[in-house]
């Protein structure tokens, strides 16, 4: 017998039908990729607008609380990732009981918003 009708190698079908098949496995993984960086890119804005928020919360705690008047405020915070934070703030008395409302809203595509509620007492 001829020794090329016994070649035992790919034929070039196989290796079509190989090149087909990885190519969308990795047209699924660029996908997953753009995915992620977006997940990952929201979760660092959420951390950074929860530390504005925090970081306002503790300020407030910290006045006395007789000093500590009713009323809203806002301020602009400029983020170490580029995105520029609004914060209200509004404190409202209910008898012995302070609560203190702080919102930090910020837009990357879409708009986001985070809120913290905290109440004091005498």
């Amino acid at each position: 017998m001829n020794p090329l009708l016994r070649s035992k190698g790919f034929t070039l079908i196989e290796v079509l039908v190989a090149m087909v098949i990885l190519s969308f496995s990795l047209l699924a993984l660029a996908g997953l990729m753009v995915t992620t960086t977006k997940n990952n890119s929201f979760g660092g804005h959420m951390t950074e607008a929860a530390t504005f928020a925090q970081d306002k919360l503790e300020e407030l705690r910290a006045i006395k609380w007789e000093n500590l008047i009713d009323g809203n405020s806002t301020d602009q915070q400029g983020g170490s990732t580029g995105i520029n934070y609004t914060r209200n703030w509004n404190v409202t008395t209910n008898g012995s009981l302070k609560t203190i409302t702080i919102s930090v809203n910020w837009n990357d595509r879409t708009a986001h918003s985070i809120k913290l509620v905290s109440v004091l007492s005498q």
